[in-house]
């Protein structure tokens, strides 16, 4: 004799699977297959990246970031990085929203080519130091860098903020509470100050000073201590506090952060109270006082 199954037995079959999508939604969202994107890299310190679309593709970018572009790509400002098209207006002003925590613009300029054939557009860097292409396939699909490394990607990418969890690091760490979160499985361009280290950690602790860290793979723990005992705290130049980072996984630092960068300029700087370091002949600096300098 033959068993009927209820019909409601056969459809709850079906949970683990509908779970499964909404553990993916409320996680990430349902997110895009990034489009892909060639690219050629120009300069040394102020590069220069160029981005290569076919017909349709997209890359976006922060807003004042691009040098140039060829005839038939246009562009439009938006209010988020259309990783997810489907996310309503209140979704994308919570986008907004982090996105101006983090300090940088709230709108993303998405450039699309519309011509017949191959068409390039480049980005330049805001300051000197180097633009790193990461394949975001290659590192997992996600990296937390600091809050201003961003500088363009191939649509699909999610571009967002992430909180450290440690008290410790939100309060003596250089990048603070907040981090940007790069999501995807294209490429994404990052930039940093000065000469650029990727390191690949095995099972291994690396001791950074905390403004030098650019980006990290999620799995990476972060932490900070105590730069040694309280004479080399306050007397070795190197802070009060250094970044560990642990575990397995790829790692970019940079050697010369922009905050630094600054520091140092507005410390030399005569309008700013620095003192002028005599550059140039007697005549220059006579020049200077006639001029108030």
């Amino acid at each position: 004799m033959s068993i009927q199954i209820p019909q409601p037995v056969l459809k709850n079959r079906m949970i683990p699977q509908i779970l499964a999508v909404i553990k993916d939604d409320v996680k990430g969202g349902s997110k895009m297959k990034c489009h892909e994107v060639d690219y050629e890299i120009f300069g040394d310190d102020m590069q220069t990246v160029e981005v290569e679309l076919d017909p349709g593709e997209t890359v976006i970018a922060e807003a004042g970031a691009m040098n140039w572009m060829e005839d038939g790509i246009s562009f439009e400002t938006k209010m988020g990085d259309g990783s997810k098209p489907e996310k309503g207006l209140f979704g994308k002003l919570l986008d907004s929203g982090k996105r101006a925590i983090t300090g940088e613009s709230i709108f993303i300029t998405h450039f699309i080519n519309r011509g017949a054939g191959k068409k390039r557009v480049a980005f330049g860097a805001p300051y000197p130091g180097k633009i790193i292409p990461v394949n975001m396939a290659e590192i997992g699909g996600e990296l937390l860098c600091q809050k201003d490394a961003f500088l363009c990607a191939a649509l699909g990418t999610e571009v967002s903020i992430a909180f450290n969890q440690k008290l410790g690091v939100g309060f003596f760490g250089g990048e603070g509470f907040i981090l940007q979160r790069l999501r995807g499985d294209g490429m994404a361009f990052i930039h940093a100050g000065g000469t650029i280290v990727k390191k690949e950690l095995r099972n291994e602790t690396i001791r950074v000073d905390t403004g030098c860290i650019v980006g990290f793979e999620p799995r990476i723990d972060y932490d900070i201590e105590r730069a040694g005992n309280l004479k080399s705290m306050f007397f070795g130049g190197e802070g009060l506090f250094l970044a560990t980072l642990s575990g397995t996984g790829t790692v970019y630092m940079q050697s010369l952060p922009f905050s630094r960068m600054a520091d140092r300029i507005l410390q030399h700087a005569p309008s700013a109270g620095g003192k002028d370091r005599g550059e140039g002949s007697v005549l220059g600096g006579i020049g200077r006082l006639l001029d108030g300098k």
